[in-house]
């Protein structure tokens, strides 16, 4: 049962924050910490590091579609990784010493002020007035909002999402595709980063927890940025599990969209959500 429970909790969290990273860039770690801590009890600053390992690979591929479709600011990206990557490691070890109280309300907290600064100020720059700054300008921004970014990652996992998005759009004036488009960039290197910071000083996760947030996250990310897109089982199954395609590894395939489809469908005999596309593969609606 405990695993049963375990799967499941896995499976709505990593449909969360992959659906999240896909369509917004918002960070795996936004849903998936919340979820560990909540339903498995598990301790946020152990639940922060997996969340961050999960964000990896959904972010890596969601940065890379970005990239295809000229939303993403490399130059300015990789400026700001470098403090990012340093004060994430600082983040990350001074998390360890706070009570998982204290950095739970402060991961809420950053979760409301987000919602409510998108609500009251909408993002209205353009990709034109964007690259009209001043370059010396963005680049120091770029360093000093890296540290603000880092810090908060490695202590609460929510710099690729939450404080990404909303630093890179009110304080240096991202359009908003590019801001999303950055913040999985950068959020990439950041996740390794503070996952591998986590579990240095925090000792080794729960395997099983780890590998099923990480499928599920990378899945659903995948899904979603491919949403009209027909995937095939071969590119399925050498995203998500890394290996390579055989004609017997269709069947792990089908057995993970029908388990999808009896927890996601109303009708999982006619599915609404993911269709199969005959001879070709699966598309997300």
């Amino acid at each position: 049962m405990d695993m049963f429970v375990k799967v499941i909790v896995c499976l709505i969290a990593g449909l969360g924050a992959g659906l999240g990273t896909g369509f917004a860039g918002m960070s795996a770690a936004a849903v998936i910490t919340p979820m560990l801590v909540t339903f498995l009890g598990m301790e946020t600053y152990d639940a922060v590091g997996i969340a961050l390992a999960s964000d990896v690979l959904a972010s890596a591929v969601s940065a890379w579609t970005y990239r295809k479709n000229g939303n993403l600011d490399v130059k300015n990206g990789l400026t700001m990784m470098v403090t990012v990557l340093a004060f994430t490691v600082v983040g990350s070890w001074i998390s360890s010493l706070v009570p998982s109280q204290t950095m739970g309300s402060f991961s809420v907290f950053m979760t409301m002020m987000l919602g409510v600064k998108f609500i009251v100020k909408p993002v209205m720059t353009t990709k034109e007035a964007m690259q009209a700054a001043d370059a010396r300008k963005r680049t120091a921004q770029s360093v000093l909002c890296g540290a603000m970014i880092g810090f908060i990652c490695g202590f609460i996992g929510a710099g690729g999402g939450m404080m990404m998005l909303l630093i890179l759009t009110s304080v240096m004036g991202y359009e908003l595709k590019t801001a999303v488009g950055t913040s999985v960039f950068i959020m990439a290197f950041t996740a390794l980063t503070g996952s591998v910071s986590h579990f240095a000083i925090g000792g080794a996760p729960d395997w099983w927890t780890l590998i099923l947030c990480v499928a599920f996250t990378l899945l659903f990310a995948r899904l979603a940025e491919s949403r009209g897109e027909c995937l095939t089982p071969a590119t399925l199954y050498e995203e998500v599990w890394g290996e390579t395609y055989l004609t017997s590894s269709s069947n792990t395939v089908i057995v993970h969209i029908a388990n999808l489809r009896r927890k996601l469908e109303k009708e999982p005999s006619s599915p609404a959500l993911i269709r199969t596309v005959w001879g070709k593969g699966y598309r997300i609606e």
